[in-house]
């Protein structure tokens, strides 16, 4: 997983629709696309994966949860939380060439998901959000750090992230940052994800200049 914008849908709060956020999102350079939809058929999540993963044209594209969608979709992998499928088995039913991420809100979580095979860890949520009823409480810029020093896969960063507070965030050594509403609910959701993704630039420049 490359260092940027992770892009998650959000259809109950999007401007214009799941199919032209993530188009947006791939044209802005996120580095991966998370479909989440917590409501639904079966059938109506299939059919608008199936588009969305055409969209994404060399952008890992994972599912949230549902690893029968994943799976019957062709996804790139999934993501999964504390309460979801057991990382082990996720992984052993996708197999060793798919993306399996993994929320975590403690560096216990975090250590016992690299160790249990995950591809990547999201602490979450870092500050208070609105976007997932069953977050839980903000943890902070702290643990991501202290994730980032305990593991060797990518952390991601997810809750309550905007452009305020990004830079701290990615200081704290988050290789992917995921902002939600302030990115759906933008009137050009493009210009926005580009904004986050300059952030990493001057994150990189200035790690370089060290050097």
């Amino acid at each position: 997983m490359k260092q940027g914008y992770y892009f998650i849908t959000d259809a109950s709060l999007s401007r214009a629709g799941n199919f032209s956020d993530v188009a947006n999102a791939v044209r802005a350079g996120c580095v991966a696309v998370q479909y989440r939809r917590k409501s639904g058929s079966t059938r109506e999540m299939v059919e608008e994966a199936l588009h969305l993963k055409e969209l994404c044209s060399g952008i890992p594209f994972l599912i949230n949860d549902r690893l029968d969608v994943a799976l019957a979709v062709g996804a790139d992998g999934v993501h999964i939380g504390q309460d979801d499928m057991p990382l082990n088995l996720a992984r052993k039913i996708l197999g060793p060439g798919k993306i399996v991420g993994i929320t975590v809100h403690s560096v216990g979580e975090a250590k016992a998901a690299e160790n249990g095979g995950a591809d990547y860890v999201a602490v979450s949520p870092v500050f208070a959000t609105t976007t997932k009823a069953d977050a839980g409480g903000p943890v902070g810029v702290e643990l991501v750090r202290a994730v980032k020093h305990a593991v060797s896969i990518p952390v991601a960063a997810i809750g309550g992230i905007n452009l305020e507070n990004v830079g701290s965030v990615i200081a704290a050594g988050a290789d992917m940052v995921c902002a939600i509403s302030c990115v759906v609910t933008a009137p050009d959701v493009v210009a926005e994800i580009e904004k986050f993704n300059s952030f990493f630039r001057m994150s990189s420049r200035a790690t370089n200049e060290k050097r």
